[in-house]
């Protein structure tokens, strides 16, 4: 798993190449605050050729966050991440890989009948009980993660994970009530302290799309103070001294900002936003969704643009994302090389400062 000397050494490689702020602290760690991502794409044995050549080159160039999940290209995404991180010119020791689990992932391709195929491989051997469902294709319980981090750590090639997430839990909330959900979470979470004392994973946390960063009364609420208070619980459970839930993964960038502007979270003096939540809470944070899936490399509202550092418009998006306050590391799919030097490009200027991100707002 990546340690602290090997991403400190790697950040004495190449943080001449980058802005002061470039490289963060994720706990003892530094992680560029540029990530690669993995999502975008279909299973294909041309895609996986040229994410493997897009994850080396961002391994080799400065990048040394790369998150993936099991469910992402039919688990081509993690297969492909383990052969770059092998393959690169650089040691594990300095690259933080981050994977999720909660989705049921096909195998390689999309199945005819999706409904046959989980029923199949999931539901019919008791990997999956029926009840533990939701929408027909996500599962949070317990021994279903056990499974799917093992698998993962087998696509991946690697020993442990440095970060494993419960992917979109608010998914549960379509099946089963909010306080049901928040036991769910308890119990994987007790899981995944297991994990992390078996040395399996470093550090775990919750991946989400609309969870932390909707009102209280949506549908899809979760609070993350009460996720954060199950982490803890959990890890007494595990008999850990400590817990090992350390990061929340959110969608952020310009049309996406409501992990800043609403006040979602129950705060220590009153409401707060997600972001400001996890930076008081001294959670790490992964934004998602930093270009808008590649929307945003076409233009940026232009009052917003001129407040931005970057040759290009992706480059003063992904400056966006990392200007907002307690954001380790901003994520961007890329499988292309030249969109991959882009973006390791907007790491070369400096992100606004706080007072220039909060007046976009004003």
């Amino acid at each position: 798993m990546a340690t602290e000397e090997g991403t400190f050494e790697y950040k004495a490689t190449f943080g001449d190449e980058f802005g002061r702020t470039y490289f963060r602290r994720c706990d003892d760690l530094a992680v560029s605050s540029v990530g690669l991502g993995t999502y975008l794409g279909e299973p294909t044995d041309e895609v996986d050729d040229d994410y493997r050549e897009a994850i080396t080159t961002a391994l080799e160039s400065g990048v040394n966050v790369v998150d993936t999940a099991i469910n992402y290209r039919c688990q081509r995404s993690e297969r492909v991440v383990g052969e770059a991180v092998d393959d690169a010119d650089v040691d594990r020791d300095a690259v933080f890989v981050a994977t999720k689990g909660g989705f049921l992932p096909f195998d390689g391709e999309r199945p005819e009948d999706p409904g046959e195929y989980v029923r199949e491989e999931f539901v019919e051997p008791g990997l999956v009980d029926r009840d533990d469902l939701a929408r027909g294709s996500h599962c949070i319980a317990p021994e279903f993660l056990d499974a799917q981090l093992d698998r993962s750590l087998e696509n991946l090639g690697l020993d442990g994970v440095d970060l494993y997430y419960v992917h979109n839990p608010e998914t549960q909330l379509q099946v089963r009530s909010r306080e049901a959900v928040y036991d769910q979470l308890e119990d994987a979470f007790t899981r995944l302290e297991e994990r992390a004392a078996a040395g399996d994973l470093d550090r775990y946390g919750v991946a989400t799309w609309t969870a932390f960063r909707v009102p209280e009364g949506h549908d899809d609420y979760l609070s993350l103070r009460e996720v954060a208070s199950r982490a803890r619980k959990a890890a007494k459970r595990a008999e850990n001294t400590a817990t090992h839930f350390r990061a929340v993964q959110l969608p952020f960038n310009v049309h996406m900002a409501d992990a800043f502007t609403v006040e979602s979270q129950e705060g220590p003096e009153g409401d707060q936003s997600a972001l400001w939540f996890a930076h008081e809470a001294g959670l790490n944070v992964f934004t998602s969704a930093s270009i808008g899936q590649g929307e945003l490399a076409k233009g940026l509202p232009e009052d917003v643009a001129e407040r931005l550092a970057g040759d290009t418009a992706a480059q003063r998006a992904i400056n966006f994302a990392r200007s907002a306050p307690g954001v380790t590391s901003s994520l961007v799919g890329a499988s292309d090389v030249e969109h991959v030097r882009e973006n390791v490009g907007a790491g070369r200027f400096e992100p606004m400062g706080a007072n220039a991100f909060d007046a976009v707002f004003e």
